[in-house]
């Protein structure tokens, strides 16, 4: 990952609102909700993925073209209409959404949520779900569309009906928006009604341009408190001809160590510690007691450090799987490889943590996190 993105990711952390009234978090960060789950057996992911029923709205255009979000601009309040306009000016900017951004409680469980125009927004999603006509009609219905893990993991039923904030809101739909922590998407409409702040971030897409090179110019020029966010940052691939540095025996010791003292602790969904975890919460937190930080989600900490092949995995590599049926390029769950064949991992809803054999099923890679870290 470049140094840039990795540093904004907790650059962000500083710029939380709260709005007590709505139990609302302004997401001027970006600090994650992590998606992640295991194979078992489930509905069919196109089952999953279409609204439970079809209610009524105001039809959705449909879809023109399909667009990859690059960067997330983000501030706690409207982002001005000059400030807009000069990114949708830059060179290298090909388009911009503007969508409305918070952390909101759902069922109790801190989401990271956008209200979107589904008409438009639709466009920046995975291919499967900017095609679902009957997805996006439930979505401007005041429907919500949840993420893969979080309608699994999370405990958010498809069709169920849900308190958000102080409002009730119905699970239309679960896809995942592949935009990072995003695990909750609704109309505009719906977030004033659950008080989100109005067009409050913006969503890039800059498909010739380097996201960290942007990421930095687009930050000097930003007012203050208003933050920039590599959506996707980019991966160092595998090289087979010379093995990349490793953290130290004694920190990897330090890793694993603190991984094996949080055996049996449950997994919650989007838990970070000290007592119940998710998988990168879990990978987070371990590698936090050595004194490295790394980020919050799995596809960020996918590109936490080059890639090496799967034969020649150390302990303390971390191991990478994709396994959203919604997103099946999404990084969606992560571990420690532990050595003999075997990794430490918080699995899934239901699982606590535990030492297991490693398997290669929808394997993304394993990366090794640099001494640098």
């Amino acid at each position: 990952m470049d140094r840039h993105s990795f540093s904004a990711i907790f650059l962000l952390s500083a710029a939380i609102v709260t709005v007590v009234a709505t139990s609302v978090v302004v997401l001027a960060e970006m600090e994650g909700v992590p998606e992640t789950t295991q194979p078992v057996s489930r509905p069919s992911p196109a089952d999953r993925r279409l609204p439970a029923a079809t209610p009524t709205a105001e039809p959705v255009a449909p879809l023109k073209r399909r667009r990859e979000a690059h960067l997330l601009v983000i501030g706690s309040r409207t982002l001005p209409g000059q400030v807009v306009a000069s990114i949708r000016g830059r060179a290298g900017v090909a388009a911009v959404e503007q969508v409305d951004a918070a952390r909101l409680t759902i069922s109790g469980r801190n989401v990271a949520t956008l209200g979107v125009d589904p008409s438009s927004f639709r466009s920046y999603t995975p291919g499967p779900t900017a095609r679902s006509d009957p997805l996006w009609q439930s979505v401007a219905a005041g429907d919500a569309a949840v993420s893969f893990g979080l309608g699994t993991d999370g405990g958010l039923a498809l069709g169920s009906s849900v308190r958000a904030g102080r409002e009730d809101l119905r699970v239309g739909a679960i896809a995942t928006m592949g935009l990072g922590v995003i695990d909750a998407v609704v109309s505009s409409r719906t977030a004033r009604r659950l008080g989100l702040p109005r067009k409050n971030a913006l969503l890039v897409s800059a498909p010739r341009a380097d996201s960290a090179r942007l990421r930095e110019a687009l930050s000097r020029k930003l007012p203050a408190g208003v933050q920039v966010v590599v959506l996707k940052p980019a991966f160092t691939p595998a090289r087979t001809e010379k093995s990349p540095s490793s953290l130290s025996d004694d920190r990897i010791r330090t890793v694993l160590a603190a991984a094996a003292s949080k055996l049996g602790a449950p997994y919650v969904w989007g838990a970070e510690g000290p007592d119940a975890f998710d998988c990168s919460g879990l990978i987070q937190w371990a590698f936090g007691r050595a004194g490295i930080r790394l980020p919050r989600v799995t596809h960020q900490q996918f590109a936490s450090g080059p890639q090496v092949p799967f034969a020649q995995m150390r302990p303390g590599d971390l191991i990478f799987w994709r396994l959203d049926p919604t997103n099946p390029g999404y990084i969606s769950h992560a571990a420690i490889y532990w050595g003999d064949g075997k990794m430490i991992q918080a699995p899934r809803t239901g699982d606590v943590v535990k030492i297991v054999p490693v398997h290669t099923r929808n394997l993304a890679g394993v990366v090794r996190v640099p001494a640098g870290t």
